[in-house]
């Protein structure tokens, strides 16, 4: 096929990044914004030799799980890939997307898999779920300052201050920030020239609590008529902390490691289940606290603790899974490259009345073989939450060695979650239970925890 070409195809399957797959005489098209079920006309964009990459130029057909999207900058933004498709629609998606990647990635057995996946864990309100957002500010053409999101894969702003999966009060905080920065004559950051003040602001809310934090991300020193932008925000219900972070870097990187407190309080505190958390602006929290509380719930749940167990959980973050382990378990030891984090995760445990809980600083790859090695650290159970690149080799050889009953893994990307659980399940462990839980509404990500069982 060529560029530009004009096909008619039935969409068949979605791919993993929510596309819309379908053939054309034996030839793979993968059309953004189509689903399952649809019969489109699309446009050839990028072809190749065995397939092709289209958009949709009109809907012949809609498929019977096409709804409408409650966002009308859903096929600009690249925020919802699936907000179109039906909300069922989307968790058998994303059942499947896990199950072909253990199958396809992990190379285990059909029936293996089918024997210990549980159904996915949905959201009862796939909608305004995020109590986290980073929002970038700009220059329309007229000169106008504006703020929003990025279209997708691009760094041009689509004015929006009201997504439909952030919490519902982002609008009125944006708006505040609108007029102060029109009434003040402070410029918005601009990428090309490096020049302007404002570049980024982050907010979150606390889901339990619903105490507000506002930190600006600056391209400068310090922010002009400070005290007019705490009178706006102050006059919002909730509002607990408003901070700056510097960053002059020409970076795409969005916080600096400065941050300054303009007024309140530091942080912000939040609950997932009975755990109180204390959450800084560059603290690591899960966005969605509703389906939160119900993974590490899960976590809880295949860990098995009957209160004797020692426990070590690996890239803890600022100690949202142990502090959840430590309530059934004799001794929990967590590990955390970032400094900060570590530093925020024994304050949430003093903050708890926790004692059992003792963290480190620096990779895991790293202290868990120094500590295996040097003090023949122990483990009944070990936990992952790895980033989204999954866990070091060196790691998995260690946790190998340790030889823990159980290993429960939880992972945000079930691709590479497969590829360590082939290594894992080798020879020393087997697949006991896996369950998605899905964190992130109409877009193609989730979570996945498995528990592992030795052999």
């Amino acid at each position: 096929m060529t560029k530009n070409e004009m096909v008619q195809v039935t969409i068949e399957d979605i791919g993993n990044d929510g596309e819309g797959i379908g053939k054309v005489d034996g030839y793979t098209l993968f059309i953004k914004d189509a689903i399952v079920g649809d019969v489109v006309e699309a446009k050839i964009i990028k072809p190749k030799k065995n397939y092709a990459y289209a958009r949709v130029e009109k809907i012949l057909e809609p498929s019977p799980y096409r709804i409408e999207p409650r966002c009308s900058y859903h096929r600009q933004c690249g925020g919802c890939q699936i907000q179109a498709l039906d909300y069922k629609k989307q968790l058998e998606f994303k059942q499947n997307k896990v199950r072909n990647n253990l199958i396809r990635i992990g190379k285990f057995q059909e029936s293996e898999i089918d024997g210990v996946m549980e159904p996915i864990l949905g959201m009862e309100e796939p909608y305004h779920y995020r109590n986290k957002a980073q929002f970038p500010f700009g220059t329309d053409k007229d000169g106008n300052i504006i703020t929003g999101f990025y279209a997708g894969r691009t760094h041009s702003i689509i004015p929006n201050t009201d997504c439909c999966l952030g919490d519902a009060q982002n609008e009125e905080i944006l708006q505040c920030m609108l007029s102060y920065m029109k009434e003040n004559g402070v410029t918005a950051y601009d990428e090309e020239s490096g020049k302007g003040l404002v570049r980024h602001a982050l907010i979150r809310i606390g889901h339990q609590t619903r105490e507000v934090m506002v930190c600006l991300v600056i391209n400068g020193r310090k922010i002009p008529a400070s005290d007019k932008l705490i009178e706006k925000l102050c006059k919002l219900k909730g509002m607990t902390s408003i901070s700056y972070s510097v960053n002059t870097e020409k970076t795409n990187v969005i916080m600096g490691n400065e941050i300054h407190t303009l007024w309140g309080k530091d942080y912000i505190t939040d609950y997932i289940g009975e755990i109180q958390f204390q959450i800084s602006p560059l603290s690591f929290y899960q966005v969605n606290s509703v389906q939160t509380e119900k993974l590490y719930g899960l976590a809880l749940e295949y860990a098995g603790l009957t209160g004797r167990e020692t426990v070590w959980d690996l890239y803890c973050g600022i100690g949202t899974i142990s502090l959840f382990l430590s309530q059934k378990a004799k001794q929990v030891y967590g590990v955390e490259i970032v400094p900060q984090a570590i530093e925020d995760a024994e304050n949430n445990a003093k903050l708890n009345g926790i004692t059992n809980a003792e963290f480190y600083v620096g990779k895991a790859e790293e202290v868990l073989p120094q500590k295996y090695k040097e003090q023949g650290a122990h483990a009944d159970v070990i936990v992952v939450d790895p980033p989204r690149k999954g866990c070091d080799e060196q790691c998995l050889q260690t946790m190998l060695r340790m030889k823990p009953e159980k290993i429960v893994y939880v992972s945000c990307d079930s691709a590479t979650l497969a590829r360590d659980l082939a290594i894992l399940c080798e020879k020393d462990y087997k697949l006991e239970r896996v369950r998605a839980v899905d964190q992130f509404g109409h877009t193609v990500h989730c979570e996945v925890c498995v528990e592992l069982c030795q052999k």
